[in-house]
């Protein structure tokens, strides 16, 4: 018999962000903290909470202790946690949609991702400045959706991040029948 594990549904108790000095210690303790069943997402941390890198991670502060020690055993170098209170700036969406009729362009953050909405063939990446946004561009464009590595598995950049946030919603539309 398999084992299922379940996602822990978020508690009660307050929203807080782990803050980073990079971007790729953000990504990877979101990674950590998801195989570990946390409920957590990665986002753009309002300016006055800014301590190195635009990106946290938004957890439920009554986990805050096991949260803390699980990154901490898993060397996932992290600033510090803080309440988000009301009254702070929202966390952002960073992804928005715009059809072109035979395409869509999903954009994330400064990254952007178009496809042929009959094929889901991927026919242009756009933006960004990272060193790795050739190499990028090179391994997603002229392939299907469902047919390409994973930004962040193959780039560490905030490039390959938008990048990912945007090819998530580009499946994610294309299995719906392209219905922005």
């Amino acid at each position: 018999m398999a084992f299922l594990q379940r996602k822990r549904e978020p508690k009660t108790g307050g929203t807080g962000l782990v803050l980073f000095q990079e971007v790729q210690q953000a990504m990877y303790a979101e990674k950590v903290l998801q195989a570990t069943g946390h409920v957590v997402r990665l986002v753009a941390s309002p300016p006055e909470l800014r301590k190195g890198c635009d990106w946290a991670v938004e957890v439920n502060l009554t986990e805050q202790p096991v949260i803390e020690r699980l990154l901490r055993e898993k060397d996932a170098g992290y600033i510090s946690v803080a309440p988000l209170k009301i009254g702070t700036a929202p966390l952002i969406d960073v992804v928005k949609v715009t059809d072109f009729g035979q395409w869509v362009m999903v954009r994330a953050g400064n990254m952007k991702i178009t496809y042929d909405k009959a094929s889901g063939i991927i026919v242009n990446v756009s933006g960004g400045g990272c060193p790795d946004i050739p190499y990028l561009y090179a391994q997603l464009v002229d392939r299907p959706l469902g047919g390409v590595p994973r930004p962040t598995e193959i780039g560490f950049t905030l490039c390959a991040l938008n990048l990912e946030r945007a090819l998530t919603e580009c499946v994610a539309l294309h299995a719906r029948g392209n219905n922005p």
